[in-house]
């Protein structure tokens, strides 16, 4: 899968996608992520690429020349790829949203700046905004890098097996269970008797129990939208009788 990532701040992604598992994506080649400074197609000396907004405020406005001419580009060589603005305006990331890209031939991520882009560059090239939260960030690159994170890794092969993604959390629309790993007593705390049992359907159950449990304590609005089974529903009333003293 292709990524082009427009930005006035390249130097900002040569630690992030150099490492862990981008890096090994990219060595496998199931991945390609390529750089475009935006500046580089402004036309004049001083490679001006934000401006004063109309109407007067604070803050600067990126312009809308560079920035179409750069998309134009980079669209030229990847016709087939989704043009995405990263922006407090659009959809909140999630796990499906992902999911959703990972199915496409390639991504187009443009990363906002300033008080934002010409809104002539959203409504000409723009397919589609995205956001981290409802939380202010200098910048779209550090949401770039998040996109690509995410995507990337639900692409077959990039994480070596399709079982670390399927349990991922929000995979299923919970949270994931907990994790534990050697040794198997730490400060007076051991490991749950079901995860050393070698008993593979008692662990699944004990998985799927504590991934509800999880989700219900920290995320209950997940629990709403959620797949859930007979007995998903069963093991939820266990851990309601459980948190009430089985009253």
């Amino acid at each position: 899968m292709r990524f082009d990532i427009l930005t006035l701040f390249p130097g900002m992604f040569s630690g992030p996608f150099d490492e862990s598992i981008i890096k090994r994506a990219k060595d496998k080649q199931l991945i390609d992520i390529s750089m475009h400074n935006i500046r580089d197609w402004a036309v004049d000396r001083h490679q001006t690429a934000d401006d004063s907004p109309y109407g007067g405020g604070a803050g600067m406005v990126m312009k809308a020349e560079p920035l179409a001419a750069c998309i134009e580009s980079v669209k030229a060589q990847s016709p087939s790829s989704t043009v995405l603005l990263t922006s407090p305006h659009g959809r909140r990331l999630t796990h499906d949203i992902a999911a959703e890209y990972a199915c496409r031939p390639g991504l187009i991520i443009v990363c906002g700046r300033y008080e934002g882009i010409d809104e002539r560059i959203r409504s000409l090239y723009v397919e589609d905004d995205i956001s981290l939260g409802d939380f202010v960030l200098s910048g779209g690159e550090i949401a770039a890098m998040a996109i690509v994170d995410s995507v990337a890794r639900l692409i077959p092969g990039v994480l070596g097996s399709s079982e670390s993604a399927e349990s991922d959390s929000f995979s299923d629309g919970l949270l994931e269970y907990p994790h534990y790993t050697r040794p198997p007593e730490f400060n007076g705390i051991t490991v749950p008797d079901a995860l050393l049992s070698g008993h593979h359907e008692l662990i699944r159950k004990w998985r799927r129990k504590e991934s509800l449990r999880k989700t219900k304590v920290l995320r209950p609005d997940l629990l709403a939208k959620a797949p859930l089974t007979r007995e998903d529903h069963r093991m939820l009333a266990d851990i309601e009788r459980e948190a009430t003293g089985g009253l």
